[in-house]
């Protein structure tokens, strides 16, 4: 009886390997950067109105933040070292802003995990980082209505055999919407608080 066993990866497979986390980093970060930036001189729908849950499960829309500009940024609060690093740079730059502008502004962090982000696990997460951040989440199909919405990408990436053994891939992109909920510009994530508080202050006025 004839056995094949697959060969052990080759210098070449290893390259390909490589170059595909390499590529996807760049279509998550810098690539979505450049994708959005040009998209909102061109006419390409960015946001919409949402229907979500705050941390008390109380529904909230995106009606309910008319008047402010919303920094939105979506993530998971079992992000490892992404998405704290980013509200940890929005809480330094709401600072940053001083009293007259930070009024102007309401960062929400909208989840892509709602199986395990319930309003109070959102709820708890955000008042870590500060209380200008409102935490939002919701069904799976509304959390995949909001991120098609504002042209997010996320994926759920297994990493073992239970239920709750899972990370999520996705994209990391602060976006900036105007005060009657248009998509302004969107904002590197990997800035420091200060630079985010000169973006803001820049795009504002």
């Amino acid at each position: 009886m004839n056995t094949t066993t697959d060969p052990k990866p080759g210098p070449r497979r290893m390259l390909f390997a490589t170059m595909g986390v390499l590529l996807a980093v760049l279509l998550l970060g810098a690539g979505g950067f450049m994708w959005l930036s040009a998209g909102s001189g061109n006419g390409i729908a960015i946001g919409g109105p949402f229907t979500l849950e705050d941390g008390g499960g109380k529904p909230v829309t995106d009606r309910d933040f008319r008047g402010k500009y919303m920094l939105v940024y979506f993530g998971y609060t079992f992000c490892p070292d992404v998405c704290p690093t980013t509200l940890s740079a929005v809480a330094d730059a709401m600072d940053k802003l001083g009293p007259d502008y930070a009024a102007r502004v309401r960062p929400l962090f909208i989840t892509v995990d709602p199986r395990r982000d319930t309003p109070a696990v959102v709820r708890k997460y955000t008042a870590a980082f500060g209380p200008e951040i409102t935490g939002l989440t919701g069904t799976p199909e509304a959390i995949a209505a909001v991120a098609k919405e504002y042209r997010v990408y996320y994926a759920e990436h297994r990493t073992g055999p239970g239920p709750g053994d899972y990370s999520m891939d996705h994209s990391s992109v602060l976006y900036l919407m105007d005060p009657k909920g248009a998509f302004l510009a969107p904002i590197r994530a990997d800035q420091t608080g200060d630079e985010i508080a000169a973006n803001l202050k820049k795009l504002m006025g």
